[in-house]
């Protein structure tokens, strides 16, 4: 039987989609013609005309692998929470996800926990918390990068330690009961929110699933997709005709980490023009030595997006319209 607001989620999540997909474009025009005007159209043309193929194609295969390392993570939440669904189609639904990376803090993935809840007909508190714990498990592995390589790189530190907590707090608001039940003893006797705290002691009885050795597991796969991530930022910068050894790769682990972190506490959709920036910013001052200037960093940056944003998105976009399947039956 077919779900009737079925469409209506169909339009809504194409257009969280594509609106940042669009805005996207308006922040590389941006970039390009502040580059344009840093050092010349001509020039900037030719660099963006240098790049390399090759390097370019190892970074965007970083990029798709540092999904796919995940995947085992993800896989092991859903089977701690008791939810049954064949590796293949939990492969499909947690590469959909990544098509929602462009919500604040990521939180828009939260369109896989309503997935799940289609295909196996468990209510969403039952299936969120796996959903909160790939994130959670994300934002550990950036923030354990950061903190690392900024200490190897001596700069910014102190910086790295603050928006770490700032990024964690929220966390605390999820997985601490105490805060949620003086707001359910509080509002407990309005009727409309019967069904909201239903779902919160769901999800809070499920999470308990989830215990700690579940999470430091899930980091032994959460680091290396970070680092596969950080490395297709490294291989853009090599496509540009940057010759930087392999002994630079923790200062690029750190500008990429960094900058993610950086654009995410601000909450911005997408981090878009935070992340651009700091990660701009972070190029030229590293790495003005070895010739990267404002325009080369711009190119840089643009192209780098374009393999972390567009590129992951097209993929899961994919998986998403595939996965939409399960959204028209209606449990």
């Amino acid at each position: 039987m077919k779900d009737p607001a079925y469409r209506e989620r169909v339009k809504r999540a194409r257009a969280a989609v594509l609106t940042i997909l669009v805005l996207s474009i308006g922040m590389f025009v941006v970039i390009a013609v502040l580059a344009m005007l840093n050092e010349g159209v001509g020039k900037f043309v030719s660099t963006i005309e240098s790049i390399n193929p090759f390097y370019y194609i190892l970074a965007l295969a970083c990029v798709l692998l540092s999904t796919i390392v995940g995947f085992p993570k993800w896989n092991m939440f859903v089977k701690k929470l008791g939810i049954r669904i064949p590796w293949q189609q939990n492969f499909a639904v947690y590469q959909s996800m990544f098509s929602m990376d462009i919500t604040p803090g990521r939180w828009g993935r939260a369109v896989v926990a309503y997935t799940l809840n289609r295909i196996t007909g468990l209510r969403f508190g039952k299936t969120f918390p796996a959903v909160v714990a790939d994130i959670l498990t994300d934002f550990l592995g950036f923030i354990a990068v950061a903190l690392v390589t900024a200490f190897l790189v001596k700069s910014f530190t102190l910086i790295s330690v603050v928006i770490s907590i700032l990024l964690l707090i929220p966390f605390f608001f999820i997985y601490v009961r105490a805060p949620y039940e003086w707001i359910k003893k509080k509002l407990g006797g309005w009727r409309r929110l019967n069904g909201v705290f239903k779902t919160a002691d769901m999800y809070f009885r499920s999470s308990r699933s989830l215990d700690a050795g579940t999470y430091l597991y899930a980091m032994i796969f959460t680091v290396p997709s970070v680092i596969f991530s950080s490395l297709a930022l490294y291989f853009v910068v090599l496509s540009f005709g940057i010759n930087l050894t392999p002994d630079f790769i923790p200062t690029i682990l750190f500008i990429y980490t960094s900058s993610l972190l950086i654009g995410m506490v601000t909450g911005i959709p997408g981090a878009l023009g935070v992340t651009d920036a700091a990660m701009l910013g972070y190029l030229v001052a590293f790495f003005a030595a070895a010739g990267i200037t404002f325009g080369v960093a711009a190119a840089i940056v643009i192209f780098y997006r374009i393999a972390s944003m567009w590129f992951t998105e097209g993929v899961s976009t994919s998986f998403l319209v595939y996965t939409m399947k399960y959204w028209n039956i209606k449990q």
